[in-house]
């Protein structure tokens, strides 16, 4: 059913942090968990919450390799033990120590009862039977707890998380092999436009070769994305209807680019309109204002970017991004880090609509965070994008701004572990 009123703002359009809530407020999570060994679930969103079974490592154990002693309180230089055997990872001590014994103990090896303290090697002078403190140690025990990763019952995984490396190895340190996680969202995606032709294809005079599919295919797969579907449609309602009513059959989101604003040949929109329902378009924000956000059939959510490349992978970025993360059930979509950062170089601006500029990262001899930006601004020039590390925040009445000024500004590149 047509909204009716796809336009219930000012002229202008919304605010990139209202057109945001609005949409993720109606973002309904898949919630169709599928169990999977662990060595598969990376990147994707748990469905369950796992609790340790039992301690990790489940021995005390120690720190380095060094001399396990029959006694709890601080040694002093010139205390002797006499040596009873050894204790190795796989191969402990057979049984407790006593006052005045010690034993030979490799790093990670279980430290047997009767033992408070590790002596480091490098601190004692040993011989095949007795042991003799020479240098003065520190009152660490060198000795780890038996639930230093994890104690019984304890929370390791919370529901609706994304999978990273460092949480794999943690549940795979506490014997956790498989796990049940939400699917990925299937993404349709539509490209539209009269002008597209194939990449390697011939170009007429007038025409373009067709490069938002692969820029977007290309950020999605980055995000941990993929795309189920893809279609080129040339800008015939009928055609662009039948793309738009196929895509929301066998998707489960929907993404066009092209053909969103409000020209002759913008179908989109309208179609949309007709189709399910139009909650908002048109954003405030440079680059990306031609932007919709609605429903096709049955409750399929539908994203319209912008066609000039650069507006769809910011808009991508800004707000399919975060939503695709709810749909696949994570409870906390991630956003980009802020900071603040200096300009490096000068930047030519009018007063007009905020804008996220492009820009590259770098620090200079003081340490100082500086930001320089990648050339030409415009929304087709996907050169822009090249070697991005910010994206800054450029306030709406902002004139022109000189080196040194302050901005805030979201840090692209993302964490490895």
């Amino acid at each position: 059913m047509a909204s009716g009123n796809a336009e219930p703002y000012g002229p202008e359009g919304l605010l990139l942090e209202e057109a945001r809530k609005r949409l993720l407020a109606t973002i309904i999570p898949l919630d169709q968990p599928i169990a999977q060994p662990l060595h598969q679930t990376l990147n994707r969103v748990s469905a369950e919450a796992v609790h340790s079974r039992e301690a990790v490592p489940g021995f005390r154990a120690s720190i380095m390799d060094g001399y396990a002693l029959g006694q709890t309180e601080q040694p002093q230089v010139g205390d002797r033990w006499t040596l009873q055997g050894d204790s190795a990872p796989g191969a402990p001590f057979s049984r407790p120590l006593e006052a005045g014994e010690a034993i030979r103990i490799l790093t990670g090896a279980p430290v047997p009862e009767g033992s408070g303290r590790v002596l480091p090697q490098e601190l004692v002078k040993a011989d095949d039977k007795q042991l003799i403190l020479i240098k003065h140690t520190a009152e660490a025990s060198w000795i780890r707890a038996a639930n230093e990763e994890c104690g019984p019952g304890e929370l390791l995984l919370e529901s609706g998380v994304r999978l990273s490396v460092a949480r794999i190895g943690r549940l795979a340190a506490c014997g956790i092999a498989r796990l049940k996680v939400h699917r990925q969202v299937r993404i349709g995606l539509l490209i539209s436009g009269d002008e597209l032709v194939p990449i390697g294809a011939e170009r007429q005079p007038g025409a373009i070769w067709e490069s938002n599919g692969a820029l977007l295919e290309a950020l999605l797969a980055n995000l941990n994305q993929s795309v189920h579907e893809r279609r080129v449609s040339s800008d015939q309602p009928a055609s662009l209807k039948k793309a738009l009513q196929e895509l929301a059959n066998n998707c489960d989101v929907v993404v066009s680019t092209g053909g969103i604003s409000a020209g002759a040949s913008d179908w989109i929109r309208p179609l949309v309109d007709e189709l399910g329902d139009v909650a908002f378009w048109k954003l405030f924000l440079r680059p990306g204002r031609p932007f919709a956000f609605g429903n096709l059939g049955d409750g399929v959510p539908f994203f319209g970017l912008p066609g000039n490349p650069v507006a769809a992978a910011v808009t991508a970025l800004q707000l399919l991004w975060p939503a695709l993360q709810r749909m696949e059930g994570q409870l906390i979509p991630e956003t980009f880090p802020r900071l603040k950062v200096q300009l490096a170089d000068r930047f030519p601006h009018r007063p007009g609509r905020p804008e996220l500029a492009r820009a590259r990262l770098e620090v200079n001899d003081h340490g100082s965070l500086l930001a320089r930006v990648n050339g030409s601004q415009a929304s087709s020039r996907i050169g822009s994008l090249e070697d991005s590390d910010l994206l800054l925040e450029i306030p709406a009445e902002a004139e022109t701004l000189e080196p040194g000024t302050w901005l805030w500004a979201q840090l692209l590149r993302r964490p490895v572990i």
